[in-house]
Formats: structure tokens, sequence, C-alpha cells
């Protein structure tokens, strides 16, 4: 079993910033390809950005694409959504995810068996 934890959020005005993190649990973290999603309110949850196991591939949403960057640290258990340029629309909850398979499918949440908890990103215009 492996458990995600997700940090970082907060409110930031537009324009602004934001590093989340991901720590998880177990020593075969290496072994997960891993993925961010989002959830708006009224909305369903959306497809960010993920990363393969080793890292040297990566993924995302054309809504994100040149702003958001995705990476990881697998001697530290855990992977980073480093978000630039932020809009009101990126207003959501973060949640962290990984696959014990593999993510041909990335932008499904169908590919991923383990979920964090969320982090909530607030972005003030």
């Amino acid at each position: 079993q492996v458990q995600l934890v997700e940090s970082g959020g907060e409110l930031v005005q537009a324009g602004g910033s934001l590093r989340l993190s991901c720590l998880a649990s177990g020593r075969t973290f290496s072994s997960y390809p891993m993925g961010w999603f989002r959830q708006a309110p009224g909305k369903e949850r959306e497809f960010v950005a993920a990363i393969s196991r080793s890292g040297a591939a990566t993924y995302y949403a054309d809504s994100v694409k040149g702003r958001f960057t995705i990476s990881r640290d697998n001697a530290k258990n855990t992977v980073y959504l480093r978000m630039n340029s932020l809009k009101p629309e990126d207003t959501a909850v973060y949640y962290c995810a990984g696959s014990v398979g593999s993510i041909i499918y990335y932008a499904q949440k169908t590919s991923y068996d383990y979920w964090g908890q969320g982090t909530q990103v607030t972005v003030s215009s």
C-alpha cells in the first residue's frame, strides 16, 4: 500500500508561483509513474501533468503547458509540481496520484491506483 501526502497549496495572486510537493510512503516509489490532477468546485477532476518512473518523460495538459513543470526526486520519494504564471482558473484542489502499472493513458484517472487527499490552490485576480 502506498500513501501520498500533498503539501504546498495556498492563496496566491494571479501571476504568482507555487510549488506543490507529494511525499509517498514505501520503498518502491521509483517504480510508480506519477501524476497530478485538479478539481475545481462543480467540475470534474482533470489531468494536469504526469511523469515516468525515471522522470525522463513528462506529459502536460494543454491548459498548463509552458507554465507548469512536473519533476520527481526518487531518493526523497517526492514528486513536485512547479506552477508559474498562475491564473484564477487554476484555482482547484490539486491531487497527486500514483500508478502500479503503465500510464500509456496518462490523462485518465483510471490509470492511477493511489491518490492523495489533495491540497487547495487558490489564485486571486
